[in-house]
């Protein structure tokens, strides 16, 4: 029997999993679908607290992982970037973002309408399609297990393990009865890269991102609350390809070379990481992050880690 399963095996599952190992504890990974074939495999996944509010734990969290990823571009981990980011404000903001403390050093330039601010400041960038598999590997030659299951209730988990942590994204609305999650549709555009190296995200609406990886450039996007559509729709795309070129002009011609469509597993008071007594044993909530996922990543690992140890 292991000591902790844990359910999910998106980025938020997959580093809590590989804390809980690095700490001792004897880890099952429970998951319906290879690394990429996930919902994180599917985002853009530059660091940015997107679609939450100040709260101190996430301005920890967001902390921790930024400071972890940027360690481990600095290693060479495969799939880990950092990039020069422009942030174009429209909203007249003179003070410091909430998000600020958790991003280095951030600088705040004049720009001409229709924008009022531009904040600057270096993000780390993660290109899900290599570093989920990598993750997956340091986690198993750490002598964790991975077991290719779906979870139809949490129950099935508590049978096996006396702590099970509940990485289940949307799924988790169903399995522990949480009105509050819900999903925000994202469709991305993948270009083929030109030469852009410096990350560009427009606060206007919709929201326009463009966000350059090693071959491709990924463009976007939307953010529909409540839309349950993974199909990808041709006018949304040709909409993101025209605002990012606006946006970008050295992007004008680059060719298509795919688009996605992703649910960010969002919750209505923000992601859920805490501890719930079961009848058969102990239940550790990490579900509700959004589309910032990978920016609250390890820190929230570290805080699942310790909840469960």
């Amino acid at each position: 029997m292991a000591d902790v399963i844990v359910v999910g095996g998106g980025i938020i599952g997959m580093t809590a999993a590989v804390r809980l190992r690095e700490r001792g504890a004897d880890v099952t990974l429970w998951t319906p679908v290879g690394p990429t074939e996930t919902v994180s495999a599917v985002a853009a996944a530059a660091w940015y607290p997107t679609g939450l509010r100040f709260a101190p734990r996430v301005l920890d969290w967001a902390a921790a992982t930024y400071e972890c990823f940027r360690r481990q571009a600095h290693d060479g981990v495969p799939g880990v970037l950092v990039r020069e980011t422009r942030n174009l404000e429209r909203d007249g903001a003179t003070g410091e973002p909430w998000w600020a403390p958790a991003a280095g050093r951030v600088r705040y330039l004049p720009i001409g309408p229709p924008w009022t601010r531009e904040v600057r400041f270096q993000a780390p960038m993660v290109e899900m399609g290599v570093y989920l598999p990598w993750l997956r590997e340091r986690f198993e030659r750490a002598g964790g297990r991975v077991v290719r299951r779906r979870a139809g209730r949490l129950e099935e988990a508590l049978a096996e393990a006396p702590v099970v942590v509940n990485a289940t994204g949307l799924a988790a609305g169903t399995l522990c009865g949480d009105p509050e999650v819900y999903p925000v549709r994202g469709q991305i555009v993948l270009v083929a890269n030109p030469g852009v190296f410096v990350s560009v995200r427009d606060q206007g609406e919709p929201s326009t991102y463009v966000h350059p990886r090693t071959r491709d450039v990924v463009l976007g996007g939307t953010f529909q609350a409540g839309d349950w559509n993974t199909t990808p729709d041709p006018a949304t795309r040709d909409a993101i390809v025209e605002r990012c070129v606006a946006l970008v002009p050295e992007l004008a011609g680059a060719p298509v070379v795919g688009e996605k469509v992703g649910l960010r597993p969002a919750r209505r008071g923000g992601p859920r990481v805490e501890t719930e007594k079961w009848p058969d044993g102990l239940v550790v909530h990490a579900y509700g992050h959004g589309g910032a996922g990978m920016t609250l990543s390890w820190g929230c690992a570290d805080e699942v880690a310790a909840l469960v140890l």
